[in-house]
């Protein structure tokens, strides 16, 4: 009897003092968010080389300077529905056959094709008649197919990470996308020297090599999350409010980046000697340099407080950038600028991903993307002749662009406790 009895208190006292089970150690998938991080490469090299040669090529074909304006609003208006439209297709295509990669390596395939057609109607077709309508129909076939795709295979990081380790793994598709986005200002000359056929086929390979290797280390995979945060994640109606939120992010977001980099740009046609092509690469450089040290700043004190931290970052900044003088200072801005450029990088994905049930994360992705199409096209449409604006003119109206996205963030905090995750 004495040794049952003591059996019995010796189970309830290793009942009660027994830890908790360990968390998962595996945060984040590596060798996905790699992958994933060239196709985001990818992306922004397709664009690059798509908007350096868009004007020219039109041109050459006879069409004038407000139809180039035209297709550029056009793309922007059918991007806006579209993102949403494609990331909630392919929600429904994962939940319905378990995979959204089969809508994904569609619309890859689809715009790689539609890339290596644009010098192919250079080439082989004809600026007279209504052949020369070729052109401008590939052109906008192309946009579209680039909408397909985005939302969907960004939406897959909800899948390779999680919680605070989200900005962490986002970090590394900032670093992509900012060397990719340094081409622009870094090596437009020499991309243009290639031609049509060489820079748009390079960009088809790159583009279908990162879906490809994407491929090959299954996309489908999840990280190993704490059954708290599983149970959490209870999958839940859409919120208005909160895609309204993800929304005026994207916008305020795309409208600040264009305004600021728009304006700095002629603050640098004004100092002598500066070299503003290496100044304004300078700021994707830093963008690169500085996001993986940013994310750490993201895990230690929250996404949406990094994020706030870095729009007050951006704001104080541009309101510096009115009183460059020489060379070193435009350097110093711009580094300035790419710092603080890195802590919002990193944070607009997770934040889009934290504001939507789990099983809506390529809608989630689609409105930050929407909201970024609406800026693109405000910004073609008011800023039309951007020679009629001042520096200051175009700096002020970024900056309420920066804090407009900051006050989303900032009042999204108290629906954190409803979201998927917690940032």
């Amino acid at each position: 009897m004495d040794v049952l009895f003591a059996s019995k208190l010796n189970l309830i006292y290793e009942t009660t003092t027994m830890k908790p089970p360990p968390l998962p150690q595996a945060r984040i998938l590596w060798t996905q968010v790699c992958a994933l991080a060239l196709v985001q490469g990818a992306i922004v090299l397709s664009w690059v080389i798509y908007n350096l040669y868009l004007g020219d090529l039109l041109k050459q074909f006879g069409f004038s300077a407000g139809f180039i304006f035209g297709i550029l609003l056009l793309e922007n208006g059918l991007a806006m529905v579209m993102e949403p439209l494609m990331g909630r297709f392919s929600d429904q295509t994962q939940q319905w056959f378990g995979s959204r990669f089969p809508f994904i390596a569609g619309g890859v395939l689809l715009a790689s094709l539609l890339l290596m057609a644009i010098p192919a109607v250079v080439i082989f077709g004809s600026p007279l008649g209504v052949f020369r309508w070729v052109l401008p129909i590939v052109l906008v076939a192309w946009a579209m197919s680039m909408a397909l795709f985005r939302s969907p295979v960004l939406s897959l990081m909800g899948r390779y990470a999680y919680g605070s380790g989200l900005p962490q793994a986002v970090s590394v598709l900032t670093v992509t996308g900012a060397l990719a986005g340094a081409m622009g200002p870094l090596a437009n000359q020499y991309i243009l020297d290639l031609g049509p056929a060489i820079a748009f086929g390079i960009a088809s390979l790159v583009l279908l090599g990162a879906a490809a290797l994407l491929r090959a280390v299954q996309p489908e995979a999840k990280v190993e999350s704490p059954e708290l945060l599983r149970n959490v994640r209870v999958k839940s109606r859409l919120s208005v409010i909160r895609l309204g939120l993800i929304f005026i992010v994207g916008w305020g977001f795309g409208m600040g980046f264009r305004l600021q980099m728009l304006a700095f740009t002629k603050i640098l046609a004004e100092i002598p000697g500066v070299d503003a092509p290496v100044i304004m690469g300078a700021i994707f450089l830093t963008i690169a340099v500085t996001a993986i040290p940013a994310s750490s700043v993201a895990r230690r004190v929250g996404n949406r407080q990094a994020m706030i931290f870095g729009f007050i970052g951006i704001i104080l900044t541009l309101g510096a950038m009115s009183f460059i003088h020489q060379s070193l200072m435009a350097l110093v801005i711009a580094i300035s600028l790419g710092t603080f450029l890195s802590l919002v990088n990193n944070g607009t994905l997770p934040f889009a991903l934290s504001m939507v049930p789990t099983d809506k994360a390529g809608v989630g992705t689609g409105m930050f993307f929407s909201g970024g199409a609406l800026a693109a096209n405000l910004f073609g449409a008011l800023f039309k002749q951007p020679d009629t604006f001042a520096p200051s003119m175009l700096l002020l109206v970024a900056m309420v662009g920066w804090f407009v996205a900051m006050i989303a963030v900032g009042g999204s905090r108290k629906l954190e406790a409803e979201s998927g995750h917690s940032l």
